[in-house]
């Protein structure tokens, strides 16, 4: 199952499937993998960090 969301992510340009299957398939894959599980943390982080530097954000919020 997981697999075959990380698959479909990647054709995210065709109308049925998305890009937001490949995190949900990353989650379902860390669920089982050490691996998977430290691919996803990594991704978290690097999604933090780029919300952080964002400029017109304070404190990370997202309301103005």
């Amino acid at each position: 199952m997981a697999l075959s969301l990380i698959l479909g992510g990647i054709l995210g340009f065709l109308p049925v499937l998305g890009f937001w299957m490949i995190p949900l398939g990353l989650i379902l894959l860390a669920v089982d993998f050490p691996w998977a599980r430290r691919l996803y943390l990594a991704g978290i982080v690097l999604w933090r960090r780029h919300r952080h530097r964002v400029p017109g954000r304070q404190n990370g919020s997202d309301r103005e």
